[in-house]
């Protein structure tokens, strides 16, 4: 059978995409380890999110076209593949087939046409992609876990419901299988995502919502931390805020999405919440939870965005003082309502605007890991870099957040370590 190599780009939710898709390709015969300039298909998992994703995925397609060997076929799949097909098709004369996400039950029959493999296979549906619980052994302590597909919120900015569709939910017995085999193959540390992780289980009526799953799953064998990114704000219930914050599995750890602290700006987002009601939403994690960590992403340059507007995100940040923030500059996405709106600013603008907090936050981050030293935390090492080990704490997500130094240890291990030193985003620390 031909060999594979594949590429994914963009976030956490693409790779599981990416590892359930191997999955697949294997069990019908394609290998999917083999280099660029060696594989017979050399296949890219896009991004496009936004502007800069797009670009890197266009960069990364012309890339492999001239990487891989002349007869080799190149293959597009994931996000563009979705939103722009025909739009690639017609640039991008290079590509042999372009695979959206509504057609993942079709790659493995696409594939082998490609190949000019003539077999008779079943078509499954994109979905089923999502409800495979078979997955490759991961290489690290950790591993995402995709528990919905898709988003119902009404964002004027975003494209995700253009791009996925409405949200659709696992069944909690489904997400623990997936959970119980990642263990088994010996992660430590699951990560549930989904587009709108706190609505999950709504659309398909699962009492308790997140909260229950969390109960449901919390007790699988090997789990060491359950940790959750992307909380929409108005999700947030206390029964979630109690099950985080008392729960030794669960990471106290709230990943919130924000996006911005003006209310007026949130409300042509279509946004709920304010700047005030997100401050009391962190009073009321730190109350349950007073080591809790807090994380949050923030859209800066949003059309009509005014100087005062961004001085109250800029107050925002110094009054509450979150561990962690992410600042994305702003960027008109086709088809949404946001890109029609008067006052969209000059990019050399919002990257001064993105600048300006930035240098707020780094502050506040190094502030709060300084805070750090002296305190012992436990630590799952993801790796070993120039011979350092490295891992992270309840208050580093993988990938995205700061890393800790330590003095000895393997990958995999969970220690204890001594915070001894902070630096910027990242600590030290003594195994103990």
């Amino acid at each position: 059978m031909p060999r594979i190599h594949l590429t994914t780009l963009g976030c956490a939710k693409n790779q599981v995409d990416s590892d359930k898709l191997v999955s697949v390709m294997n069990a019908s015969g394609y290998g999917t380890d083999a280099l660029a300039e060696e594989a017979d298909i050399v296949m890219i998992n896009t991004c496009a999110f936004i502007e800069d994703a797009r670009e890197e995925s266009i960069n990364t397609i012309l890339e492999a076209e001239r990487a891989k060997r002349p007869d080799a076929k190149l293959v597009v799949i994931g996000c563009l593949a979705q939103r722009y097909a025909t739009e690639l098709v017609e640039s991008l004369p290079e590509v042999d087939a372009v695979v959206g996400l509504d057609r993942y039950g079709d790659l493995v029959g696409t594939l082998d046409d490609l190949s000019g493999i003539d077999v008779e296979r079943p078509r499954g549906s994109s979905m089923d992609i999502l409800f495979e619980t078979s997955r490759p052994t991961p290489g690290t302590p950790y591993a995402y876990v995709k528990v919905a597909e898709g988003c119902d919120k009404p964002c004027t900015f975003c494209a995700i419901p253009l791009i996925r569709g409405a949200q659709r939910s696992r069944s909690p017995i489904n997400i623990r299988q997936e959970m119980s085999e990642l263990c088994d193959a010996g992660v430590g540390e699951i990560v549930l995502v989904a587009q709108d992780l706190a609505a999950y289980g709504r659309d398909i009526q699962a009492p308790g919502g997140i909260t229950e799953l969390l109960e449901f799953v919390g007790d699988v064998q090997g789990l060491r931390r359950l940790r959750l990114l992307y909380l929409y704000p108005k999700e947030i219930r206390p029964g979630l805020i109690e099950a985080m914050a008392t729960t030794s599995s669960i990471a106290p750890y709230f990943d919130l999405s924000l996006q911005h602290a003006s209310q007026p700006l949130l409300r042509a987002m279509k946004r709920p919440g304010s700047g005030e009601s997100f401050a009391a939403l962190i009073d009321d994690i730190r109350a349950a939870s007073p080591t809790a960590t807090t994380r949050s992403s923030f859209i800066v340059g949003f059309p009509g965005e005014t100087g005062s507007q961004l001085e109250e995100l800029a107050d925002f940040l110094t009054a509450v003082r979150l561990d962690w923030a992410g600042f994305f500059p702003y960027s008109p996405e086709i088809g949404t309502p946001a890109a029609e709106l008067e006052g969209q600013l000059p990019k050399d603008e919002i990257v001064e605007r993105v600048r300006y907090l930035r240098n707020i936050q780094d502050e506040i981050t190094q502030a709060a890991n300084t805070d750090q030293v002296g305190r012992e935390l436990e630590v799952v090492i993801d790796g070993i870099e120039d011979g350092q080990p490295f891992g992270r704490s309840y208050r580093e997500a993988p990938e995205i957040d700061g890393l800790i130094s330590l003095d000895r240890g393997e990958p995999g291990d969970w220690v204890t370590v001594e915070i001894t030193g902070a630096y910027g985003t990242d600590l030290v620390g003594v195994v103990q």
